[in-house]
């Protein structure tokens, strides 16, 4: 990559951090989301007495790995290094990031089979969606907090501290500490503490 098209790239890549819209189709960010697949590839299709070697995938991928951690395959991601998780982590089956702006993961987090967290945005207009622009919103997730099966985290959630996010819930909004959300949109159904 010349310069001039590496400097237009970064440019692009900050935007998407930023929150900006920013041309999702640029040829590099199609290109690092390849390389990332490849990655994957070999994480979900390793054989499970190489766990070590299924950790070291991770490592390499993530943007920040505490330990221990566990994330049981198939998992998938756009890049990975927009993703940090911390110490305890445990991810069941089938575990999809969309990880175009930040999404930070506490300590002590039990995220179910079948879930997903979403950052990317696309324009509700269909001209506007066809030309690849695209923004972000980051997502977090507080410490000892545990997501249900199917759940889903929409962009630009954050997840309080030690809540619980029912089996099947789309969270839409924030959710406060010390909480259970349930439902489509997820509200509060009850107060843990």
């Amino acid at each position: 990559m010349q310069t001039s098209d590496l400097e237009a790239f970064e440019a692009e890549w900050q935007k998407m951090l930023d929150g900006e819209v920013y041309d999702a189709v640029h040829p590099e960010f199609l290109r690092r989301l390849a390389a990332t697949r490849e990655k994957l590839w070999e994480f979900n299709t390793i054989h499970p007495s190489e766990a070590g070697r299924q950790k070291e995938i991770l490592r390499s991928l993530l943007g920040a790995v505490g330990e221990p951690f566990h994330v049981n395959p198939p998992f998938r991601c756009d890049y990975g290094c927009n993703i940090s998780i911390g110490r305890n982590f445990f991810a069941n089956f089938n575990l999809t990031i969309l990880d175009e702006a930040l999404v930070k993961i506490g300590d002590n987090v039990f995220i179910g089979p079948n879930v997903s967290i979403y950052t990317a945005c696309h324009p509700l207009d269909a001209t506007d969606r066809n030309t690849g622009a695209e923004w972000a919103e980051p997502v977090s997730i507080g410490d000892s907090v545990w997501i249900g099966g199917g759940a889903t985290v929409l962009p630009g959630v954050s997840v309080g501290d030690r809540s619980v996010v029912g089996a099947g819930s789309v969270v839409t909004r924030d959710v406060p500490a010390d909480v259970l959300v349930a439902g489509n949109p997820a509200r509060i159904i009850k107060k843990l503490r």
